[in-house]
């Protein structure tokens, strides 16, 4: 019995989801498995062979398609490694570790082994944020830079709210599917009404036993040993993460984090290519700072 699918049917679903995700990702991808302690991951490879690496790590009920197709110009200037991080996507395998402890940091640790990256950049989104955080605190040395974008883990929202604009709608929407039940859930969520976001969170919703654990928020003592550089992007309009509150608790946990808040951003960013231009130029800015000095090690 799956921990994670209702069904054969349902996960069938979510793999013609997958790939019609991975039909949008600009050049050639492959695919690798890599043994971890806590399950075999599937790790999507796109953008440059020969370029600076870059571990990117997606969202709860997405997948390595659905955040690699959104990157736009950085697959242009990075080999991107996308895990399906455990528990939260199709295509690895099907667990969830404890969110209590260093299970996720245990399981990147053994990405990063299998892909034979000592200390890539690390990109987390949301749910992958909270795993990225986990590498930062448990295995600080095994990140060269670290990108976060409304990474879960550091605050919460309000309780009401989060009912209202999103626990409420997503329960109506399970009881009873409508294409204005679904609107009115992803209303809460996507900046960007793209139908093809859209129709994939019906999907998702109907298929996934939802993971409704919380992720516990992190001290500031977890960090103590992290020192790389680090740049995190809040959403201003998160009804999860509220993008100030989240910033300025950044601060507290990773002092020397740089911040920017995205005004006007739901919890999922635009889905454009505007929005894709703009994030990649300012992570180009933040990673290029000490790039060429180190620009050595990648050309093997």
């Amino acid at each position: 019995m799956s921990i994670m699918f209702k069904s054969d049917d349902a996960r069938a679903v979510i793999e013609g989801a997958y790939e019609r995700f991975r039909a949008t990702i600009p050049g050639t991808t492959s695919s690798r498995i890599v043994p971890t302690r806590h399950g075999e991951t599937h790790v999507l490879v796109a953008g440059r062979a020969d370029a600076p690496p870059l571990v990117l790590l997606h969202g709860a009920l997405a997948s390595s398609a659905h955040a690699t197709a959104e990157l736009g110009p950085l697959l242009e200037r990075h080999c991107v490694y996308a895990p399906d991080v455990l528990g939260q996507s199709v295509k690895s395998a099907d667990a969830r570790p404890s969110l209590d402890g260093p299970a996720y940091a245990e399981w990147l640790v053994d990405v990063l082994d299998g892909l034979k990256l000592a200390n890539p950049i690390v990109y987390g989104v949301s749910w992958g944020g909270f795993a990225a955080l986990k590498l930062a605190a448990f295995a600080p040395s095994r990140i060269d830079k670290l990108v976060l974008l409304v990474p879960a883990g550091v605050v919460n929202g309000s309780f009401w709210q989060g009912f209202t604009q999103m626990v409420l709608p997503l329960a109506l929407y399970r009881m009873s599917p409508s294409e204005a039940r679904l609107r009115r859930f992803v209303g809460g969520l996507l900046t960007t009404l793209d139908d093809d976001w859209v129709t994939y969170f019906g999907e998702a919703l109907r298929s996934y036993n939802l993971d409704i654990r919380k992720p516990p928020l992190f001290s500031p003592e977890s960090f103590a040993e992290f020192k790389r550089p680090t740049l995190v992007f809040g959403a201003e309009q998160d009804v999860s993460f509220p993008g100030r509150p989240l910033l300025s608790r950044i601060n507290v946990l990773i002092p020397h984090a740089e911040t920017e808040l995205l005004e006007g951003s739901r919890h999922a960013p635009p889905t454009n290519d505007a929005f894709r231009r703009r994030m990649a130029e300012r992570i180009t800015r933040f990673v290029a700072r000490d790039l060429e000095a180190c620009a050595g090690q990648y050309a093997q």
